[in-house]
Formats: C-alpha cells, sequence, structure tokens
C-alpha cells in the first residue's frame, strides 16, 4: 500500500469539496426553480426551457410527443438512471479494453 503525501492528500481533500460544493451550491441557493410548483424546490433543464419558450411565445404550441410516457415520475426517473448506469457501463468496457491493449502491447516480448 503506498502512503500518501501531504501534497496529494491536499489536492484529494480540495477536488472532494468541489465535488460536494458543485452539487450543494445549486440546491441551497435554490437555483434553476423559475416556474415551479411550489414543494418542488429543484427542476431538470427540460422544465426551464419550456418555461422560457412560454414567456417569449405564448402561443407556442409543441410539435413533438415522447413515443412512450411512463405512468409515474418514479418509473420516469428510474429509466433514466438505468439509461445512465448502461451508456456508463459501455463506456466502461471501452475505456477497458483500449487500456488492456495498450497494457498488452508495452508488456509484449
Amino acid at each position: 500500500m503506498t502512503t500518501r503525501t501531504p501534497r496529494r492528500l491536499a489536492v484529494d481533500l480540495g477536488l472532494l469539496l468541489l465535488v460536494i460544493a458543485i452539487f450543494a451550491i445549486p440546491l441551497t441557493l435554490r437555483l434553476n426553480t423559475d416556474g415551479q410548483p411550489e414543494g418542488e424546490s429543484y427542476a431538470g433543464s427540460d422544465s426551464s426551457a419550456a418555461t422560457k419558450v412560454e414567456e417569449i411565445n405564448p402561443g407556442y404550441h409543441v410539435w413533438f410527443s415522447p413515443l412512450f410516457q411512463p405512468s409515474s415520475g418514479e418509473i420516469e426517473s428510474g429509466l433514466f438512471a438505468l439509461q445512465a448506469a448502461a451508456g456508463a457501463g459501455a463506456l466502461g468496457f471501452v475505456l477497458g479494453r483500449l487500456s488492456g491493449r495498450r497494457t498488452r502491447k508495452t508488456s509484449a516480448p
């Protein structure tokens, strides 16, 4: 096991605090809540974009509808998480294969 130098530890802690700040600041300052019903503290970019479009052009009508509409928000969130996991798995697989190729090339006799 390697020991961490004080400089490396400071960099790691700094990065950890930065990641926490990236998530905490928008939630604590209640950013991205324009046009949301009371009780919904944070909205995605789709909701914000729709609100802005309606402000700019009140007569705008949507010209596309989803092919599949989940019956609840929980199902929609679950499907989104599944999609994100599949994408992360595919990316991890590709990066692992590329790393393995490089390792084989450098260790070949």
